[in-house]
């Protein structure tokens, strides 16, 4: 467990030399430790200035003036921590960087560790466990919707509604507990009726935030994207095409992709994960078939199929019904055309398919397939407004505790014991609580707190 008698210091903004950098300091010593070391233009001492005051001065260090800074000054409770907190804004060298953190040091503070700013937020109660993992995904959010996601659930997202319902389980559990100790007298205190509403209402929450996952998940890591056909029918072409880059190696010799290549971009605020596979096609060669076999392991795991066909190629149905039969009615299938640089020349033999025609090599038709590659994601436009699971820890606990709901409202109907009614009950509360962080260890918090950047 972290120690919060002391006080932390560290760079806040990232490494390596810029306009302007950030270097805070927590705890009960912050502003005695920076009154050290800052010299205030009016003369005047951190300590007795109001909270969200700015400060221009100087630092000095060794007798020397390191820069001309900032100050900000927030008090006790008022702060991102809870605790009494000093950012230094300074010149974006890193020597200066350097300079003024060792001030610090030498002055008293510690160096913090790993996400320890966000972890002393949620252990002063500034914000349940569920925030803090919020932030390290606000940091690490490239796109609109990651933003948007993680903005939604710094804000509390689904913890306040969590936390309502999990109150008031734990008021009916209070309830049939009590009711133990009065066997004899055969009293009831928690109405029967009641608990099965609100078990029903709370399975039924979970469940429409369990099924967000896949959307979420999508978001955090990108929509897999699998990029299949035959060999030579441009999919590394349109793959280049897609990320505007020479990703992959382009030849007009067949089975050039051996192993799958992947990278993502950004689409209408969403990321997606294109794979770019080995041509699907009966080989000898003994790697090119390893190729192949991680094509169909690439598909399978894959939201959204891209059949890559070739338009100056005599392409039958069978082609699109081999790669229909290897898909989940989860999945989603995009018919692409390639090479019809000529749209009228288009052979008959596709005029029954449902497609796009484009030309990888020319970039045309490509708006049509993103657009269509964005509908097939099916993300929420107003995420901010609805709750969204990213997290797999969240996820995890969500199903327990759906799965020990279930069992608690299948009791009451078959008039199980009160004490095992109670027992599904807990533990259910338990993993609501996990999420939250009111029901923590050592080790998950470690976990959780290792992944952010030092001074965040």
């Amino acid at each position: 467990m972290i120690d919060l008698t002391s006080t932390i210091a560290a760079i806040s903004t990232p490494s390596g030399m810029g306009g302007i950098a950030v270097i805070r300091a927590s705890g009960k010593q912050a502003f005695d430790i920076c009154d050290k070391i800052f010299v205030s233009s009016s003369r005047k001492k951190l300590f007795g200035q109001k909270t969200a005051t700015a400060h221009f001065g100087k630092i000095v260090f060794e007798n020397n003036v390191v820069d001309e800074v900032i100050a900000t000054v927030f008090h006790a409770p008022h702060s991102f921590t809870g605790e009494n907190t000093v950012e230094i804004s300074c010149h974006g060298s890193t020597y200066i960087q350097q300079q003024i953190l060792q001030a610090l040091i030498h002055s008293g503070a510690s160096m913090a560790q790993p996400g320890e700013f966000t972890m002393r937020a949620f252990l002063n109660g500034k914000i349940d466990l569920a925030q803090a993992e919020a932030v390290g995904d606000l940091i690490a959010s490239s796109t609109r919707s990651m933003h948007s996601v993680a903005m939604q659930q710094m804000r509390g997202g689904y913890s306040n509604d969590i936390r309502s319902l999990r109150d008031k389980l734990l008021h009916f559990v209070s309830m049939i507990e009590l009711e133990l100790d009065f066997t004899d007298e055969d009293v009831e205190f928690a109405d029967r009726d009641e608990l099965k509403k609100l078990l029903q209402e709370i399975i039924t929450l979970i469940a429409k935030l369990t099924d967000s996952f896949s959307v979420g998940n999508a978001i955090k890591r990108g929509v897999p994207v699998a990029i299949v056909g035959a060999p030579n029918v441009g999919k590394s072409t349109l793959l280049n095409a897609l990320l505007n880059d020479e990703k992959a190696l382009v030849s007009d010799i067949e089975g050039t992709t051996r192993d799958a290549i992947e990278d993502t971009i950004t689409l209408g605020g969403a990321l997606f994960r294109f794979i770019d596979t080995a041509g699907i096609r009966h080989s000898t060669d003994y790697v090119e078939n390893l190729g192949i076999e991680r094509t169909y392991e690439k598909m399978a795991k894959a939201a959204i199929v891209i059949l890559l066909l070739d338009a100056t190629r005599h392409e039958t149905l069978k082609s699109v019904e081999e790669i229909q039969l290897q898909l989940t009615p989860e999945q989603k299938l995009i018919i692409a055309v390639n090479k019809v640089d000529n749209p009228s020349t288009l052979s008959s033999q596709f005029s029954t398919l449902n497609h796009i025609a484009l030309s990888a090599k020319n970039k045309t038709g490509l708006q049509e397939l993103e657009q269509t590659l964005l509908k097939h994601a099916a993300i929420p436009d107003n995420l901010e407004r609805n709750s969204v699971v990213s997290n797999a820890r969240h996820y995890e606990a969500f199903i327990h505790a759906q799965q020990a709901l279930i069992r608690a409202l299948e009791g009451l109907g078959s008039n199980l014991s009160e004490e095992l009614i109670a027992f599904e009950i807990r533990e259910a509360i338990q993993h609501l609580s996990s999420i939250m962080g009111d029901i923590s260890d050592n080790d998950i918090l470690g976990n959780i707190f290792e992944k952010f950047c030092i001074g965040k």
